[in-house]
């Protein structure tokens, strides 16, 4: 059982990682090649809400799984520390920040968003947002990075 649980640590670091980047990307590619913005906005936004879910579900696990294998050391780990700072910013982005936006693109109605007297209010926002989410995929580069650069060392970061 160990092993199983050695490799669902390995594989939610790899799936909450890559998908950080693969949702930010896509929704760089909807911008691009999409002509209705509120579209690509409203798939975008439900891409992000995905892996806002992904992420919540791989840092309990993450976090459950360090603190049972290292419980007080855990503390010391610089993977523990990577993965609560991604979960809080995941947390802020998903419940804190999405909600404003959906409220601003409500109070917007009947037009879009963009279109309205609160698009510099949405701009702020979505710029906010879009910075912590950087800033999550950064500590994603940092957490592979870590765990990585730790077991090639075999001084496994999780044990």
């Amino acid at each position: 059982m160990p092993k199983l649980a050695d490799s669902t640590y390995r594989i939610a670091i790899c799936l909450w990682s890559g998908g950080l980047w693969i949702m930010g990307l896509s929704a760089w590619m909807l911008f691009r090649t999409l002509n209705n913005r509120a579209l690509a906005g409203e798939v975008a936004g439900s891409l992000f809400g995905l892996i806002a879910w992904v992420g919540l579900l791989c840092a309990a696990y993450l976090l459950v799984f360090l603190l049972v294998r290292r419980h007080h050391a855990a503390f010391r780990s610089r993977v523990f520390w990577l993965v609560l700072a991604m979960l809080l910013l995941s947390l802020a982005g998903y419940f804190g920040i999405q909600p404003i936006l959906a409220a601003l693109k409500a109070e917007a109605l009947p037009l879009t968003v963009m279109e309205s007297a609160v698009r510099g209010r949405f701009g702020m926002w979505h710029g906010i947002s879009s910075g912590l989410y950087l800033l999550q995929c950064l500590l994603a580069v940092a957490l592979v990075w870590v765990q990585e650069t730790g077991l090639k060392k075999g001084l496994n970061s999780a044990r």
